[in-house]
C-alpha cells in the first residue's frame, strides 16, 4: 500500500486573471483550485524533464550524427528549443 505524502504549506500569490482562470477549472471540474493548482504544477514540472530529455536527446544526436544536413536541422532544432526561434 503507498503512503500518502505529508503535504507543505506554500503560500503563493497569483496574478488576478491566473487566479480567476483557476478557479474557473476548480468549479467545472467539481474540485478545490488547490488541487487544480498541484496538478498544473506537476504538469509543468513533467514538461520541464521532457524538454530536458528532448534537449539532451537531440544533443547526442548532433554528436553521433555524420551527415552534414541532418547535423544542420538538428542544429536548428535545438536553436529553437534554447532560444525559442
Amino acid at each position: 500500500m503507498k503512503t500518502a505524502e505529508k503535504s507543505v504549506r506554500q503560500s503563493v500569490s497569483l496574478p488576478p486573471r491566473i487566479a480567476k482562470r483557476t478557479r474557473a477549472i476548480a468549479k467545472a471540474e467539481n474540485t478545490s483550485a488547490n488541487h487544480v493548482l498541484v496538478e498544473l504544477i506537476e504538469r509543468g514540472l513533467e514538461s520541464k524533464e521532457a524538454e530536458k530529455r528532448r534537449f539532451f536527446n537531440l544533443a547526442d544526436r548532433l554528436g553521433a550524427s555524420l551527415d552534414e544536413g541532418e547535423r544542420q536541422r538538428i542544429k536548428k532544432e535545438l536553436a529553437s528549443l534554447v532560444f525559442g526561434e
